[in-house]
């Protein structure tokens, strides 16, 4: 009897192992390009499998990187009016202060009524 309560006191433990470092290794990655696209990555094992899955999902030729998430969120802001002008971006642990940074981004970078456009936060954010 106790050594059964043991082999499942160990199952029980590996368990939530497994299921903790799905979530611990959580990464994920934010793409921008011009004209308000994006793309997005999140919630991957790898950083790689993030970024790639970004790049993907955005549909411009020049999408790049801009922020990694590991454990929060990203936001993108543009210019409803002019979505081809001025636009920011950023990646913080919480979610309104992502939006709130890219917003005054979009607005340093000359838009006039910045709007967000896409979030994003993974497992943790």
């Amino acid at each position: 009897m106790v050594r059964l309560r043991r082999v499942c006191a160990v199952l029980a433990a590996l368990g939530l192992f497994v299921a903790l470092s799905g979530t611990i290794h959580a990464a994920g990655s934010f793409a921008v390009g011009a004209c308000g696209a994006y793309g997005y990555g999140y919630d991957y094992r790898k950083l790689t499998d993030a970024r790639a899955a970004a790049m993907k999902k955005c549909a411009d030729e020049a999408c790049k990187i801009v922020g990694d998430i590991r454990r929060g969120c990203a936001a993108m802001a543009i210019d409803v009016k002019r979505p081809c002008g001025s636009y920011g971006w950023a990646t913080n642990p919480h979610l309104g202060k992502a939006e709130n940074v890219s917003l005054r981004r979009c607005y340093e970078f000359g838009g006039h009524e910045c709007v967000i456009r896409a979030w994003v936060c993974d497992e943790k954010g």
